[in-house]
């Protein structure tokens, strides 16, 4: 498995570098203003790529942080009842006694 992983690499490497070799040309990127970026086409694509993995990853923040929490809050319920069976455990009841049997 592990050497099918490396190979869909290498061969996904290979790719997205023809990729980068094929779009070398220069392009400019207009925004508002009148404010133009000019620069080679694959690095304002990666660039705009690692731009966007950025922003989910911070989108994604908030919705980490409320399931650790959560998580924080079962491991302290879930230890609770843990104690709670130990200490049931440990309190020697002692067996019901059978009746004297009494002869006549």
């Amino acid at each position: 498995m592990k050497i099918l992983f490396r190979i869909v690499a290498v061969i996904l490497f290979i790719v997205f570098f023809g990729f980068a070799l094929k779009n070398t040309q220069e392009v400019a990127l207009r925004f508002f203003f009148d404010y133009e970026m000019r620069g080679p086409l694959v690095l304002l694509l990666l660039a705009f790529f690692a731009g966007g993995a950025a922003l989910g990853l911070l989108a994604m923040i908030p919705t980490l942080f409320r399931y650790r929490r959560e998580l924080s809050r079962q491991k302290k319920i879930v230890a609770a009842m843990e104690q709670e069976n130990e200490a049931k455990r440990t309190v020697r009841v002692q067996p019901p006694q059978p009746d004297s049997v009494v002869n006549q």
